[in-house]
């Protein structure tokens, strides 16, 4: 059984990452260089596919370059622990959950990263 988030649009959703992360007194800004670091994508790719409305299949299928450090990120996201997760994009959309939560939260950008 699919689930259906893999379907919902990311553009639906990111706007609910940038007002979690900016009510913590974080930025838009650190927000997309998150996403630039899990995904690979430029800012132009990252904003034409919240432009574009894609899904989060899409937005994840369509990352060639995948951060390979991502498998680093530990922890429980909705109750489930994120490096368990069988299913590769359910794994990686856990994995932008934990990175956003780990922003708002005030980690520092340079353990967010795995850096």
């Amino acid at each position: 059984m699919q689930h259906k988030i893999f379907e919902t649009s990311f553009a639906s959703v990111y706007p609910l990452y940038v007002a979690k992360v900016e009510r913590k007194g974080r930025h838009k800004d650190d927000l997309d260089q998150i996403l630039r670091w899990l995904t690979g994508y430029e800012q132009t790719v990252l904003d034409a596919h919240i432009a574009q409305g894609t899904t989060f299949r899409d937005f994840f299928g369509d990352a060639k370059a995948l951060n390979p450090n991502r498998t680093l990120i530990k922890g429980v996201v909705c109750g489930v622990r994120v490096e368990e997760i069988e299913n590769p994009l359910m794994q990686n959309i856990r994995y932008l959950d934990k990175l956003v939560d780990e922003l708002a939260k005030g980690r520092a950008m340079v353990k967010i990263l795995r850096s």
